[in-house]
């Protein structure tokens, strides 16, 4: 599967749209827009791939993707067992919302110069109660109400404090638009080790995903990404890992058998590799 464009299908009497999500599993692909959009996470937990950047999401996280910048959400299989609901609210717009002369006036600077760097992805930590609280509203509060509630969301993202707003990726993706006919093999091959990285992962299956042999996709693999993909697969693992040694009170050893990891030993390896630290000391210093 390739990365999709999907285009942003304005109503005739709005320039924005909005969408609420309500469902066990986030149903997009992976995909990008010729525009903008917040993904607001009002319930739901697991893993988020977008550009080249891996990491968890949980309810109250705030995204804002630019032009180009590919996104998929996978919900944890844990959050679906539960039977609780994911939850997103989705605000989009195109690149010609500030197109007219209304938006050169100065007050526009700032909110402009935010917008360039959606380019990479943003992540927006802790967002304020009043924040919350547009966003929640924005389903329900159509015409010239709903564009202020924007403008004010806008507003307030670009004077946030820099500790607040992170860089999903180092490089910008906004190429994707120039090059939407070029087949990306790897895709299905994300969306498959996201979705299942507590199994068994083979390449055999991940070759069979991108329609190759194995010994072929392993080199294309390894020259896409850097990585092996078991160094991918363990990526994926220890970013969960993360997740359950931050969050919760599980044993070192529960962890590790809750991501996917065959043995204590080869677990503590693999996080040590990755974040530099091993569990032990990351939870230490967390804490």
């Amino acid at each position: 599967m390739k990365k999709i464009l999907r285009q942003l299908a304005k109503p005739e009497n709005s320039s924005f749209i909005v969408k609420e999500e309500i469902a066990a599993q986030f149903a997009a692909p992976f995909h990008f827009h010729e525009g903008y959009e917040f993904t607001y996470i009002v319930n739901g937990h697991g893993k988020f791939y977008g550009g080249d950047g891996l990491m968890n999401f949980t309810e109250g996280d705030l995204y804002l993707f630019g032009i180009g910048f590919p996104h998929y959400f996978v919900n944890d299989k844990s959050f679906i067992k539960s039977g609780d609901l994911g939850h997103s609210i989705v605000i989009q717009f195109g690149e010609d919302f500030f197109a007219d002369n209304f938006s050169l006036k100065p007050e526009f600077l700032e909110v402009k110069t935010f917008l360039k760097k959606a380019n990479h992805g943003i992540k927006v930590a802790n967002p304020s109660s009043h924040l919350k609280k547009l966003l929640l509203e924005a389903p329900k509060t159509p015409g010239l109400k709903g564009l202020i509630n924007l403008l004010e969301i806008l507003n307030i993202l670009a004077s946030s404090k820099k500790e607040q707003i992170s860089m999903i990726s180092a490089d910008s993706f906004d190429y994707y638009l120039s090059n939407q006919k070029k087949e990306n093999k790897l895709d299905e091959v994300y969306k498959y080790v996201l979705g299942n990285f507590k199994d068994e992962i083979t390449s055999q299956k991940a070759a069979a995903l991108a329609f190759m042999n194995e010994s072929a996709f392993c080199r294309y693999f390894k020259r896409r990404t850097n990585k092996t993909l078991s160094q991918f697969i363990n990526h994926v693992r220890v970013t969960h890992a993360i997740h359950l040694l931050t969050e919760g009170d599980l044993s070192i050893s529960k962890v590790c058998f809750e991501c996917g990891f065959g043995n204590l030993s080869y677990f503590n390896r693999q996080f040590k590799a990755v974040t530099g630290k091993t569990p032990y000391n990351y939870r230490k210093e967390y804490a």
